[in-house]
């Protein structure tokens, strides 16, 4: 069996997400924000603009989901 970092989820059509934060994590948004535009030499980015890229990137980094995802395509 694949190990994933995600547990089993149920499929459904696709939606729009309307999501609540944990204060800790929504903080953490912000200033992860604030330093990516500090370094781009930008003002800080709207901290929700962020979640769709991590995800992205946790997918796109997760090996168990890779591997899955190219056993299923054969």
């Amino acid at each position: 069996m694949t190990k994933l970092k995600l547990g089993p989820i149920a499929e459904d059509k696709p939606v729009k997400v309307t999501v609540e934060l944990p204060a800790p994590l929504h903080r953490d948004l912000t200033r992860y924000a604030e330093i990516l535009g500090r370094e781009a030499g930008k003002s800080a980015t709207d901290p929700l603009r962020l979640i769709v890229p991590m995800l992205e990137r946790f997918i796109a980094t997760d090996r168990g989901f890779a591997k899955a995802k190219h056993e299923r395509k054969d």
